[in-house]
């Protein structure tokens, strides 16, 4: 058996592209447009993935977009996806000041929570141990769901 890919919904590819790619640093790899099926998939990989491999043979993230508008909720009952970043303080950082609400903070060094433009949960976790706690992660309250 053979991991390939997490599909996930997305209602506007521009937002989804800079949530993933620009704020959380993963990287295109392939795009289909299939007219007939009046859908578009996207294809992302971790740098660090992509380092190991070409971008046919590491696990992906699959966005889909589909051309006619449809409602979708309940991003959050699939559970998450997760991601190991070198800092995560750093990481949230870089997501708050882009405007991302971190909903649950790394009071702990280790773990934290984020949701993607249509609420799809993300555990980011440290890579090694975790680091000492830090303010004003320490002490921040959890937001929202996550």
């Amino acid at each position: 058996m053979h991991y390939l890919h997490t599909m996930v919904r997305i209602t506007d590819i521009d937002a989804s592209l800079k949530f993933y790619c620009d704020l959380m640093g993963l990287q295109e790899v392939r795009r289909i447009d299939n007219e007939k099926g009046r859908f578009t998939l996207i294809f992302l990989a971790a740098p660090k993935d992509l380092e190991k491999g070409d971008g046919e043979h590491v696990p992906k993230l699959e966005l889909t977009y589909n051309w006619d508008p449809e409602e979708y909720s309940g991003g959050r009952n699939f559970g998450h996806l997760a991601y190991r970043v070198e800092n995560v303080y750093d990481f949230c950082q870089k997501m708050a000041d882009a405007g991302v609400t971190i909903n649950r903070p790394p009071r702990d060094g280790n773990m934290a929570f984020i949701k993607s433009p249509d609420g799809i949960s993300f555990e980011i976790l440290q890579q090694g141990d975790p680091l000492p706690p830090q303010e004003p992660w320490a002490s921040m309250p959890n937001t929202g769901s996550w």
